[in-house]
């Protein structure tokens, strides 16, 4: 790519130099959702072997992903995101947002979705899928916690703009604040627990300002913080820019213990029901369906050669 002179001062610049068109763009993007072997990356974006395998060598070469070896016999590789890449996902999900209100919706700033939207399809098509392995997010109670609890058959993930923020004028459709929501959680939190179901609530505030709510408010179950944007780009997630911050809109997940999506609640409107119908779901695993055989989070696709092999060898 040819570049002027005063583009070598510019980092909008030299990040398009790095992420280079729109084939390195949506890489990126399945690498976040999981997909970050050679057969998974060229079922899921389409690309022919020979493009990928350039693709790939040239994020390697710009510190945007590394290989790891998976297989010696033959070498096969993942390809995972760098420091550098995980830098990214926050323009991932930057440039999602945008998409989906200016291109495949009408402009309108909302922190809910049309039934029949863009949104509401995407979101509604992650239940029979996998979430990404050894994704963790930082806690308001303490460390990283992973997002489905090891010890319980299901676990509810809700997330939700914020909580003890204020939208300005004009007030954003859908947004109000997110206290309630949390109440009705803790609230319903024995019931949860006889169940055996576990409960996360996620948002994109930063851990300490989840953690002074969470002592407020004496909530019982672990608030995540995805102030990295590192769930919101794995499942593509709605989000929306209110007070200046990229949020995600609120809705309901319910994961089974292999990490598979059961059931999506998505737009979630009326959020006693959408509580009560959670625990309803999880605790009732008969209910679950929707579930895609072969669906996997680390997308191993089909079997066959990784061309970017040989070059290791």
């Amino acid at each position: 790519m040819r570049m002027h002179n005063a583009d070598a001062t510019c980092g909008i610049a030299q990040a398009a130099m790095v992420l280079g068109d729109w084939w390195n763009v949506l890489v990126l993007r399945e690498v976040a959702r999981g997909h970050v072997r050679f057969d998974a990356l060229a079922a899921e974006i389409g690309l022919s072997r020979k493009v990928l395998t350039e693709r790939l060598g040239r994020l390697v070469a710009h510190g945007v992903l590394h290989r790891s070896l998976y297989q010696r016999r033959p070498v096969r590789y993942e390809y995972l995101l760098t420091d550098a890449g995980a830098g990214l996902l926050p323009l991932l999900v930057a440039m999602q947002d945008w998409g989906d209100r200016w291109v495949l919706g009408d402009g309108g700033l909302t922190a809910t979705a049309a039934a029949d939207g863009a949104e509401h399809a995407r979101v509604h098509a992650l239940v029979g899928t996998r979430l990404p392995d050894g994704l963790e997010l930082p806690a308001a109670q303490g460390p990283e916690v992973p997002l489905v609890s090891p010890d319980a058959p299901a676990t509810v993930l809700f997330t939700y703009p914020g909580t003890g923020v204020e939208w300005g004028e004009p007030p954003i459709p859908g947004a109000p604040g997110c206290t309630l929501e949390n109440r009705l959680f803790r609230d319903a939190w024995p019931d949860f627990r006889k169940a055996g179901v576990a409960v996360r609530g996620i948002s994109t505030q930063l851990a300490h300002e989840q953690a002074e709510f969470a002592r407020a408010e004496e909530v019982p179950y672990p608030l995540l913080s995805d102030a990295a944007h590192q769930l919101a780009a794995a499942l593509r997630l709605p989000a929306f820019r209110g007070a200046g911050r990229l949020r995600h809109k609120r809705l309901i997940l319910v994961v089974d213990a292999e990490r598979t999506v059961r059931h999506m609640l998505f737009p979630v409107d009326d959020i006693p029901h959408a509580v009560a119908e959670s625990l309803r779901l999880a605790a009732n695993p008969a209910d679950a369906g929707g579930s895609r055989p072969g669906a996997d989070g680390r997308g191993q696709g089909a079997a066959g050669a990784d061309p970017s092999a040989s070059a290791s060898r």
